[in-house]
Protein backbone atom coordinates (compact mmCIF):
# COMPACT_ATOMS: atom_id res chain seq x y z
CA UNK A 1 0.00 0.00 0.00
CA UNK A 2 1.34 3.20 -0.87
CA UNK A 3 1.09 6.46 1.65
CA UNK A 4 -1.45 7.76 -0.98
CA UNK A 5 -3.32 5.23 -0.69
CA UNK A 6 -2.99 4.97 3.41
CA UNK A 7 -3.46 9.07 3.46
CA UNK A 8 -7.04 8.47 1.49
CA UNK A 9 -8.15 5.85 3.72
CA UNK A 10 -7.59 7.48 6.81
CA UNK A 11 -9.11 11.03 5.26
CA UNK A 12 -11.91 8.80 4.68
CA UNK A 13 -11.72 7.30 8.01
CA UNK A 14 -11.70 11.34 9.98
CA UNK A 15 -14.29 12.18 7.10
CA UNK A 16 -17.17 9.30 8.31
CA UNK A 17 -16.25 10.62 11.99
CA UNK A 18 -16.98 14.33 11.11
CA UNK A 19 -19.77 13.12 9.84
CA UNK A 20 -21.45 11.11 12.40
CA UNK A 21 -20.51 14.19 15.17
CA UNK A 22 -22.79 16.25 12.53
CA UNK A 23 -25.66 14.06 12.81
CA UNK A 24 -25.84 13.35 16.37
CA UNK A 25 -25.44 17.35 16.48
CA UNK A 26 -27.51 18.17 13.89
CA UNK A 27 -24.94 20.00 12.38
CA UNK A 28 -25.67 19.80 8.78
CA UNK A 29 -22.31 22.10 7.50
CA UNK A 30 -20.31 19.22 9.74
CA UNK A 31 -22.21 16.03 8.39
CA UNK A 32 -20.98 17.70 4.39
CA UNK A 33 -17.92 18.35 5.73
CA UNK A 34 -17.52 14.73 6.41
CA UNK A 35 -19.14 13.43 3.59
CA UNK A 36 -16.95 15.65 1.20
CA UNK A 37 -13.85 14.21 3.27
CA UNK A 38 -14.50 11.10 2.45
CA UNK A 39 -15.54 11.60 -1.29
CA UNK A 40 -11.71 13.17 -1.34
CA UNK A 41 -10.38 10.14 0.74
CA UNK A 42 -11.66 7.86 -2.16
CA UNK A 43 -10.47 9.58 -4.38
CA UNK A 44 -6.52 9.99 -3.14
CA UNK A 45 -6.73 6.29 -2.42
CA UNK A 46 -7.73 5.49 -6.25
CA UNK A 47 -5.19 7.80 -7.05
CA UNK A 48 -2.67 5.97 -5.15
CA UNK A 49 -3.41 2.67 -6.14
CA UNK A 50 -3.12 3.87 -9.64
CA UNK A 51 0.45 4.89 -9.24
CA UNK A 52 1.25 2.37 -7.19
CA UNK A 53 0.17 -0.18 -10.22
CA UNK A 54 1.57 1.60 -12.80
CA UNK A 55 4.91 1.78 -10.93
CA UNK A 56 5.06 -2.01 -10.17
CA UNK A 57 3.52 -2.68 -14.20
CA UNK A 58 7.24 -1.09 -15.12
CA UNK A 59 9.27 -2.64 -12.78
CA UNK A 60 7.74 -5.73 -13.41
CA UNK A 61 6.21 -6.69 -10.24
Amino acid sequence: MSDKELEGKLDQAKGKVKEEVGKMTNDSSTEAEGKADQAEGKIKEGLGEAKRKIKNTFDGK
